[in-house]
This record gives C-alpha cells, sequence and structure tokens, in this order.
C-alpha cells in the first residue's frame, strides 16, 4: 500500500520555488517532474489533500536538483521552510504560548493529521542549560532519505519558532540504512 501525506507538504514547496525562482522556476520544476506528478500538480494542489508520499519524494529531489547541489541537502531546507509557513498558521496559539518540548511533544499527536503510514514518538533529556529532543519515527512503510532530511529540518525549525535556539539537529539512525526506526536528535537552548 502506497504512502500518502498532507498536500500542504507539497504546497510548502511549491511555494518555496515561487518565493525564489518564480514562476518560471516553478515552470522548470514541473517540467523536470513525471506527467502523473505534473498534471497533479498543474490540476492544484491542496494542502488537505492526501499526496502520494512518491510525489513528495520527486519533487523534493528535483527542487534539490535544480537548486540546490544535487545530493539532497536542500530536503532539509525545504522541510524549515514548510515549518515555518505552515506550522505557526495552522498551530499559531500553540507556538505563542508553547515551549519547544510542548511543540515537539505535539508532533506525536497530530502524526496522523498528515501521514496515513508510521507513527512518531519523543522523549526528552534535560542537561541545563541544554535540553535534547529525541523524536523517532517507526513503522513509517516507505522510508526515503528526502523524508527523513525534511523531518530534520521540520523538527529543527519547530524548535526555533517556539523560542529555542539549536545547538545540534542530527538524524542518528534510519531505517534506510538498516535501522528499526529514523531517530532524531535536537539539542537546543530555551
Amino acid at each position: 500500500m502506497a504512502v500518502h501525506i498532507k498536500g500542504s507538504a507539497i504546497t510548502a514547496r511549491v511555494r518555496y520555488v515561487r518565493e525564489l525562482y518564480g514562476e518560471p522556476g516553478v515552470r522548470r520544476v514541473k517540467e523536470a517532474l513525471c506527467a502523473d506528478s505534473r498534471r497533479r500538480l498543474e490540476e492544484k494542489v491542496m494542502p488537505h489533500d492526501w499526496v502520494p508520499l512518491g510525489m513528495f519524494v520527486e519533487l523534493c529531489t528535483e527542487i534539490d536538483r535544480l537548486y540546490g547541489r544535487g545530493d539532497l541537502a536542500l530536503c532539509r531546507e525545504l522541510g524549515r521552510y514548510a515549518s515555518k509557513v505552515n506550522l505557526p498558521t495552522l498551530y499559531r496559539i500553540f507556538y505563542a504560548l508553547g515551549s519547544p518540548r510542548f511543540i515537539l511533544s505535539r508532533a506525536i499527536r497530530v502524526w496522523d493529521v498528515h501521514y496515513d503510514s508510521g507513527r512518531i514518538d519523543a522523549s526528552f533529556v534535560e542537561t541545563p542549560p541544554l535540553e535534547k529532543a529525541i523524536l523517532s519515527v517507526r513503522e513509517f512503510a516507505e522510508p526515503h532519505p528526502v523524508h527523513c532530511l525534511s523531518v530534520l529540518g521540520w523538527v529543527e525549525r519547530s524548535v526555533e519558532l517556539s523560542g529555542g535556539e539549536v545547538k545540534e539537529a542530527l538524524e542518528t539512525k534510519c531505517r534506510t540504512k538498516g535501522a528499526d526506526a529514523c531517530r532524531f536528535e535536537v539539542t537546543y537552548r530555551v
């Protein structure tokens, strides 16, 4: 069974390209996509739509190839950008009142709103003056480096949006490399 994600992941990435490269940049990305993905984008993906993960991976890969270095590193920035444009609008009150721990602990509650596969859990370690969030994505049916880098960027930017200063953000385990879960560790100062 194919994994699906919410269209907001797609619309955020198209918005990123549009802001930096204008409509010609968006057109260039669309032209690089397979016929099915291109058609779907031209039919207008809405934030609440369910979209195949494969389309998300293809879109991010092509954006990275066209506007990054072709090494998928831009996918992390795309995740950061998506956090910036999607989360404060959807969860503005949480960001206004919450701490990084509060925001990230809510990630486990909203996973099913954004994905139809897997789950995420979070734990926290305090070593004053720093805190560390450890998030693990488990049982995700189609792990892919593009998704992992996007999640890492999302977590990193979410900490910043909720008042934390990120000191380090890493993916320490990955299912694409044989681990049982994709594990993200973000060390930050509040």
